[in-house]
């Protein structure tokens, strides 16, 4: 078996630490632990501190004592991601598998090989995103602003006539989702369903693992019901795209395009909204019209990402990235949000435009690079959902203002997912628009 990194002497993780013991932060370079408060409140400041004892890649420790390699550099990330075959996005490579428990928290996001476009390499995965590629790329543009319109005026009638509302929990978790929901072949009304199981999912807790089953349920369901009855969603046209396919391989596919789609676009509409609330210069580009809500949204991706680290890649062969010795099975995580704060990076940006300088600019990483990136169609559909949820919750609510005080605010205790836990707002009460049953 591949050597485990805590064998490898470049690994602080060497020098003790071993899976399930912990790794205490220390002076001269030792691990560091992927966890804490500051994470969830200034991740700026950690990953500039990272930087400075550190370098570009970061030995960490992952929640059981498993070490990584934080890759924090904006261009050792883009070489990582570019080159696929050295670093492939293969998780059966990794040289810690004979140490992980089953109940690991974090297995269901760090995942197991499987047959699906996010955990296959190569010309597996390249087959795999054709299939899905092809049916994000129907997605009617259209229909699916129709969709989100209708969608978020009904969630905005559930709360508009109160004049206080959290901003997360009744708008921007549950948006998504249905829209979501509804794109890939659900009924409306199992929206909440889902939104509930990629919730508990997501936060990588006890519950994580009966939630990956109880979603896969779901996608199995939702596969019979379309092969029974076919429609004009995602999940048709998944069936429909020449090609063998076994149906665990569908249901993997279409609980990768919900899972990855979900709480990241949740967390870009509630990031954005919070700047708005906080952030006077971006509020006034929020209010200055589609074009300005556009610019202002990808000011979001590059200073509030949704999805700050990624895991992951995992080294294919012994090789050497921002002056470490990386070893054959070694796992390494994105840091998406730690390379859009790179200062080699910011320094070439300040004239981009946009309320930071860089609302034009697309060249963050926050859909991640390369070939395992976001698909394109995908990205198109996160920000359609996000674009259209904002300028509808604006438009019917243009008086909206936090009802605590900015530093009362609490986002979630994760350091993978930026997002606020609530966002509660006061408002004039308005009427409901109509019945949308």
């Amino acid at each position: 078996m591949t050597p485990p990194a805590s064998a490898v002497p470049d690994h602080p993780a060497a020098t003790g630490a071993t899976p399930g013991g912990g790794c205490p932060v220390r002076p001269g370079g030792s691990a560091v632990p992927l966890s804490g408060p500051e994470f969830h409140t200034e991740p700026h400041v950690v990953y500039r501190a990272m930087r400075n004892e550190h370098g570009p890649v970061v030995p960490v420790e992952l929640p059981g004592g498993f070490p990584a390699w934080l890759v924090v550099g904006y261009r050792e990330l883009h070489q990582v991601t570019s080159d696929g075959e050295l670093f492939p996005r293969d998780v059966g490579l990794w040289n810690q598998w004979g140490n992980v428990p089953d109940d690991w928290p974090l297995l269901p996001m760090v995942g197991r090989p499987m047959p699906s476009i996010y955990f296959t390499a190569g010309a597996e995965h390249r087959r795999h995103a054709a299939m899905v590629g092809h049916a994000l790329e129907e997605v009617e543009h259209f229909e699916l602003r129709q969709d989100c319109e209708e969608l978020a005026d009904r969630l905005v009638d559930g709360f508009c006539e109160r004049g206080t509302a959290d901003l997360i929990t009744d708008f921007a978790v549950p948006l998504p989702v249905l829209v979501l929901a509804r794109l890939v072949g659900f009924p409306d009304e199992d929206g909440a369903q889902i939104a509930e199981v990629l919730r508990d999912l997501a936060d990588g807790g006890p519950g994580a693992q009966e939630a990956h089953l109880r979603f896969g349920e779901h996608m199995g369901r939702l596969l019979a019901a379309r092969r029974a009855v076919p429609g004009r969603d995602v999940a048709s046209r998944m069936l429909a795209y020449p090609g063998e396919f076994t149906d665990e391989e569908y249901v993997l596919d279409l609980m990768a395009i919900t899972a990855a789609g979900h709480l990241t676009t949740a967390d870009w509409i509630g990031n954005s909204l919070r700047l708005m609330l906080t952030d006077d210069e971006f509020a006034v580009a929020l209010s200055g019209g589609r074009h300005s809500v556009a610019e202002a949204m990808n000011e979001v991706l590059w200073e509030e990402c949704p999805t700050q680290i990624l895991a992951g890649r995992w080294a294919a062969r012994d090789t050497r990235l921002g002056e470490r010795s990386i070893r054959a099975g070694d796992m390494l995580l994105l840091g998406l949000g730690a390379a859009n704060t790179d200062p080699h990076i910011r320094q070439h940006l300040s004239t981009a435009g946009g309320p930071s300088g860089r609302g034009g600019n697309g060249a963050h990483m926050a859909f991640s690079h390369g070939e395992y990136r976001c698909p394109f169609p995908a990205q198109e559909i996160a920000e359609i959902i996000a674009r259209t949820g904002i300028e509808v919750l604006l438009d019917r609510l243009p008086d909206l203002e936090l009802s605590v005080p900015a530093r009362e605010l609490v986002r979630r205790q994760s350091a993978f997912l930026r997002g606020m836990t609530a966002l509660p707002v006061r408002f004039s009460p308005v009427r409901p628009t109509g019945d949308f049953s």
